[in-house]
């Protein structure tokens, strides 16, 4: 069994738990609170825009002008395509997209963003690829999960945001990082691999709780106490 297999073996409980969670029951259903997409909106722009610096600080620490050109074009796919499924959310909510961006991260959004930094500065490229792994596998997966249960015609308030991340070119992203994992998993020790675990596996749970931190719109304590 590969080393991505067995991360996906041993994190499956999370997997199932995103499927059923329900901000993505309510992609397929058609139905989510405008406040919740509006929340996931303006955290997710700020997260993906820290998943690119990840990407450089992985460009920085690269050896060969391969794995240069390999992260380069997955901040080039974040910068030009993985804006049209918050383009879908912000049509069906009314709202531009603009208006949504730069504003201050949830506590859990947060978290995640600097969960992400610090293995993207203290740990091993292995690690890197496992904490920013998560995040593309657990999209391609709910994309494909409401695809097949859904089964969305093109009138589908949100058949453009399932249709991409079930698409075959974002499953390349899913693929080719995994394809990565694994050949650096062979030649890592059982200590590394051990963190590169604990890295995916908290991301995993991370992912979790960033669909329930934007279905409940999380704030700040001190944010909610002075409402």
């Amino acid at each position: 069994m590969l080393f991505t297999e067995k991360l996906r073996e041993e994190n499956h409980d999370i997997f199932q738990l995103i499927f059923n969670h329900p901000f993505v029951e309510g992609i397929g259903k058609g139905d989510i609170p405008k406040e919740s997409i509006a929340h996931y909106i303006k955290a997710d722009f700020e997260y993906l825009n820290a998943f690119m610096k990840v990407y450089g600080l992985a460009i920085s620490r690269s050896s060969s002008r391969e794995d240069i050109r390999y992260f380069f074009n997955k901040m080039e796919f974040i910068l030009k395509d993985e804006i049209h499924p918050h383009h879908n959310f912000c049509d069906y909510i009314g709202v531009p997209y603009e208006s949504l961006q730069g504003h201050p991260l949830p506590p859990t959004a947060d978290h995640y963003i600097k969960h992400m930094m610090h293995h993207a500065q203290t740990g091993s490229m292995g690690e890197i690829l496992g904490a920013l792994l998560p995040c593309p596998w657990t999209y391609l997966e709910i994309g494909e999960e409401l695809l097949k249960a859904y089964r969305p015609s093109q009138d589908h308030p949100f058949y453009q945001w399932i249709t991409f991340y079930a698409d075959a070119s974002t499953k390349s992203i899913t693929t080719e990082m995994r394809e990565r994992l694994d050949v650096y998993a062979k030649e890592a020790s059982l200590a590394e691999k051990d963190r590169i675990r604990d890295a995916f596996r908290k991301s995993c749970e991370l992912e979790l709780a960033f669909w329930e931190m934007a279905y409940t719109c999380e704030e700040w304590p001190s944010t909610k106490a002075v409402k």
